[in-house]
């Protein structure tokens, strides 16, 4: 299985990205509204970093809680760890697990396609086993004798 599975299944999602100069307070707000843990930070139209709860709460943690005045910028992956549509579905799961993120940024050549997340990945990986496991039950029960 590959990203781009994942991604068909998310087919229409929006991705939702945020201004470098906006206040984490908006940040936090359209991640609320979204119901999403990361934003794609984009600038001219081209992502220029990646946020997540994550990165939200190492800044409350090094502003002592008082995000009033900081930047998506000033608390944004400046680099984020990517992945590409042709990647399989165990990779992602192996940069996610060992990088302890969240989130992966999917990206085609220098197109931004999407956001994947590791209920994403989990999802696809229950998925692919649950088929596996039917097809070794099948079978075996038409084991020959």
């Amino acid at each position: 299985m590959f990203i781009r599975d994942v991604m068909s299944v998310k087919a229409g999602s929006e991705i939702v990205g945020i201004g470098p100069g906006a206040p984490i307070s908006e940040a936090v707000k359209r991640m609320v509204e979204k119901d999403i843990g990361s934003l794609v930070v984009m600038h001219d139209g081209r992502m220029v970093g990646f946020i997540t709860e994550r990165d939200i709460m190492r800044g409350m943690h090094a502003h002592g809680c008082s995000l009033a005045d900081v930047k998506v910028s000033e608390l944004m992956e400046k680099e984020p760890i990517i992945c590409n549509p042709e990647d399989s579905v165990d990779y992602a799961r192996d940069v996610l697990t060992k990088s302890r993120l969240s989130h992966l940024v999917v990206m085609d050549d220098n197109q931004l396609m999407g956001v994947i997340s590791f209920h994403d990945v989990a999802k696809a990986c229950l998925k692919q086993a649950n088929f596996e496991n039917s097809l070794l039950k099948r079978y075996i029960r038409n084991w020959p004798e």
